[in-house]
């Protein structure tokens, strides 16, 4: 896993990761593991509109990376802008638990091993406007989980798209909130209140206690908080009634259902005395499948984090749990 700190503007930022990348002889376009097509930058440029009103940083970030990288911003804008609703990517499993004692969210991303060189771990420090945060991402500026100067965590998963509709995708709506949004009451009225162009669920957790599983999809959202049991948890599909109907059938979505099932029955078990060796051992696989692929299928676990909102704690395992140790990170500095 690569690590990255980005101060400044967002376009400088921008400026920064694709000079970077530029000077080591590396080019984003070149680098895509597939094809760009016609579909792509019809959708991606249907969607710049709703950025440049509703997160206009993130376009000059862009503006800045295409500048570094010597390249149009337009390629870069479709790349990253069709992912996750052309290009969806089915996996990954998430879950937060509050129970008086612990505040924790634990997320593993699960990917291919073979763009294991796309891994990186970034902390961005803002000059004005925009929230401070720590995120681990394979997607460049989107993000796929990450913690907030303020004490928010987030993680997602993604769900194959049964519709699309021009707007926030996936990597760039989590990381949307991480910038704007100091709780997870916040987070969700955020995300009712934006365009959304794919389909997925946000695990949120702050520092009060607060948590939440946001299912949201095009055309509807659902905001699920604990009901019985002091925890919610997802992998790469809708789970509550309402939101059923965007789930696609027969895709791969990397044993979904099974991953789900071991959350499930782990944290009904546990989540009332949890705490942070508790989330090592899901994240594991100790209680259950959840990372153990097996080898030569091109599917692996390839990191895992815990947020720790109770301490202001950030353990992350750098490669597949189940053989990597979490280590704690203590580079990034909250406001609180």
């Amino acid at each position: 896993m690569y690590h990255k700190h980005f101060k400044g503007t967002h376009y400088n930022c921008g400026l920064s990761y694709g000079s970077v990348l530029f000077n080591h002889g590396i080019s984003i376009l070149k680098n895509i593991p597939f094809k760009i097509t016609d579909k792509h930058e019809s959708f991606a440029q249907s969607c710049v509109p709703i950025y440049k009103e509703y997160f206009p940083q993130i376009i000059e970030e862009i503006e800045g990376i295409a500048h570094g990288q010597r390249c149009s911003e337009k390629s870069i804008q479709n790349l990253l802008f069709s992912m996750y609703a052309i290009i969806p990517q089915c996996f990954c499993s998430c879950f937060a638990v509050s129970n008086g004692k612990s505040i924790i969210l634990g997320r593993n991303s699960d990917f291919l091993p073979s763009l294991k060189k796309f891994n990186t771990n970034v902390i961005y420090k803002f000059s004005g406007g925009s929230f401070s945060f720590m995120g681990n991402t394979t997607a460049f500026v989107e993000m796929e989980d990450g913690i907030n100067e303020h004490g928010l965590a987030l993680g997602l998963t993604s769900v194959y798209p049964k519709y699309i509709k021009s707007g926030f995708n996936a990597g760039l709506l989590l990381r949307f909130l991480l910038e704007k949004c100091k709780t997870v009451n916040d987070a969700a009225d955020c995300v009712k209140n934006i365009p959304i162009g794919s389909c997925q669920t946000i695990t949120a957790a702050d520092k009060s206690g607060s948590i939440a599983l946001i299912e949201c999809s095009p055309f509807k959202t659902e905001i699920i908080y604990p009901n019985n049991y002091p925890y919610v948890c997802a992998t790469n599909m809708f789970s509550s009634e309402s939101m059923l109907k965007f789930n696609s059938k027969g895709v791969d979505n990397w044993y979904s259902n099974e991953r789900y099932s071991t959350l499930v029955a782990a944290l009904n078990k546990n989540c009332r005395s949890l705490n942070l060796n508790g989330a090592v051992d899901i994240l594991s696989g100790k209680k259950g499948f959840l990372c153990q692929y097996s080898r030569g299928s091109g599917k692996d676990t390839v990191w895992s984090v815990i947020y720790d909102l109770r301490k202001l704690e950030i353990y992350r395992a750098e490669k597949n749990p189940s053989i990597s140790q979490f280590k704690k990170d203590t580079r990034f500095k909250f406001s609180i």
